[in-house]
């Protein structure tokens, strides 16, 4: 059996071959031996796939082997990368068949509208992975109808969201971030700098398209190298970035959860933190949902495994 298979030309395998019988055997002899008037040429060529060490002594059949059979791996892998942009271009050509518009690779969507609609009508067709990199867990004065999006993640598509940790201090982001994380959104916090992005299925991202002007709308890009370059980047904040349960509960927090834990009527446990029952009764809903209970009693339940109780 030959090893033109594992990728190897007829010289380079009856150079190796000769060289693995006669380990004496220099490539002058060789040769003369196997008629090869180029051996040189083809001993270089064992080198570089690493079958040859030193002037010409063949590496043992084992190794030889691995070697090859490694890089045949790794061409058929960078093979089937190459082959997977023609799914990329089926993708294309089916989303123009469907909206009658030409895809472009980049396109600028100019409004946040334009965004969000663009994202929400790629999730519909295809709701497997959406990823985030925003600067807040949710925006003052955001009028988003989530659900859709809950709709989506109740249906099993993967989501993460990635947010600034500096914002961390603003009312309602810690609540909001916890709240859809148990939802299923999985949230983390980074302290590191980054640009919003958000990736679909890997296979189309979401740039802002001036990083000096917020309103100046999103570049999507659908150009496979791009597309998954700015995916790695995102999963190497992820590894990187704090789990949103990790993070501690505000001042505030706390003292509605040890009130709630230490009273038995609400009154009494407003009382003790001199808010109305009205405001205790709002901070209780918001905790409830920060760990994604449905009553009282399994609210605290969570924070004792938590270890906030």
């Amino acid at each position: 059996m030959g090893l033109a298979h594992l990728g190897m030309t007829a010289d380079q395998e009856r150079l190796y071959r000769y060289l693995l019988r006669d380990t004496t055997a220099g490539l002058d002899r060789a040769r003369a031996e196997l008629d090869m008037p180029d051996v040189e040429r083809v001993a270089a060529e064992l080198r570089a796939l690493g079958l040859l060490h030193g002037t010409c002594t063949a590496v043992t059949p084992a190794n030889a082997v691995d070697l090859l059979v490694w890089r045949r791996v790794d061409e058929t892998r960078r093979r089937l990368t190459e082959l997977s942009v023609a799914w990329d271009v089926l993708a294309e050509l089916t989303e123009e068949h469907r909206s009658g518009r030409s895809v472009r690779l980049v396109e600028h969507l100019t409004d946040s509208s334009s965004v969000t609609a663009r994202m929400q009508s790629l999730l519909e067709q295809d709701p497997r992975e959406f990823v985030h990199l925003k600067r807040r867990a949710c925006e003052p004065g955001n009028s988003y109808d989530a659900a859709p999006f809950q709709r989506l993640l109740a249906g099993g598509m993967r989501s993460r969201t990635l947010f600034s940790a500096h914002v961390l201090h603003e009312p309602g982001q810690a609540s909001y971030a916890r709240s859809w994380h148990a939802r299923g959104d999985l949230h983390r916090v980074t302290r590191e700098p980054f640009r919003h992005l958000a990736v679909i299925n890997r296979t189309v991202a979401f740039v802002q398209a001036d990083p000096a002007d917020p309103w100046a709308g999103a570049l999507q890009i659908r150009q496979p190298g791009v597309v998954a370059m700015l995916a790695e980047v995102f999963e190497g904040m992820w590894d990187r970035a704090q789990e949103v349960e990790d993070l501690s509960l505000s001042a505030v927090e706390q003292r509605v959860l040890d009130a709630l834990a230490r009273h038995d009527t609400d009154e009494a446990a407003a009382r003790s933190i001199n808010v109305s029952v009205r405001k205790f009764r709002a901070h209780v809903a918001d905790l409830m949902r920060t760990l994604g209970a449905n009553s009282r009693f399994q609210a605290a339940l969570r924070a004792k495994e938590r270890g906030w109780l």
